[in-house]
């Protein structure tokens, strides 16, 4: 049966769906560079191209050393370090950026590890407590802990040498509570802050009161 509208003048319900059909189809067609024009003839930066889910290449500078491997997208510095690369410094225990294990130094500031995509850190400086021993030698940081009894289990401890060895390269010549300000984010389960607060005055070249 014919449609009683498709008889009268002007614009029908079939033609009008019919032509709202075509519309949204070259919409969801359109090239996305059309897409991101504004009206005042401007363009907004494009988005970055999607990835994944499958793995894809990484390609990490680790303490000065050319890394690679494939790994998931959603994947983090701290696991891709840990679980792809065998770079066991950085530990996990939190896993939600709170602890400070997981401290790694990236352009030589320092973040979380867990809470990176291995993919950021990709073109960038990657350092971890491995690059404090060379050729045989603690570097003076963790030396002081050494020294000091700076540790009991020692889980936390090489993110805690990572973020003061920050502090030091951040400063020339930092003071103890400077350097205990650098630590904030880094957590103690076993509470050996004293002895921590001993290898800090020392590396500051200070002799500790009371």
């Amino acid at each position: 049966m014919n449609d009683p509208q498709e008889s009268q003048p002007g614009l029908s319900r079939r033609a009008f769906l019919k032509g709202s059909g075509v519309a949204a189809a070259a919409l969801g067609t359109a090239p996305v560079t059309a897409l991101t024009q504004e009206a005042g003839g401007e363009r907004r930066p494009q988005a970055p191209p999607a990835i994944g889910p499958a793995p894809v290449r990484l390609a990490l500078t680790v303490n000065g050393q050319q890394m690679t491997t494939n790994v998931e997208p959603r994947v983090t510095l701290l696991d891709a370090l840990r679980n792809y690369l065998d770079v066991t410094g950085c530990k996990r225990v939190c896993d939600r950026g709170t602890c400070g294990a997981c401290t790694v130094l990236l352009d030589g500031k320092p973040i979380y590890s867990c809470s990176m995509l291995a993919l950021e850190a990709q073109g960038r400086q990657v350092r971890t407590a491995e690059s404090l021993y060379n050729n045989g030698r603690l570097d003076r940081v963790p030396e002081a802990f050494v020294r000091h009894d700076a540790q009991q289990c020692g889980f936390c401890t090489p993110g805690f040498v990572v973020a003061m060895k920050a502090a030091f390269e951040a400063t020339e010549r930092p003071t103890p509570a400077e350097v205990e300000k650098a630590l904030c984010g880094n957590i103690c389960r076993c509470g050996t802050y004293e002895q921590m607060r001993d290898a800090v005055y020392a590396l500051c070249g200070q002799q500790r009161g009371g």
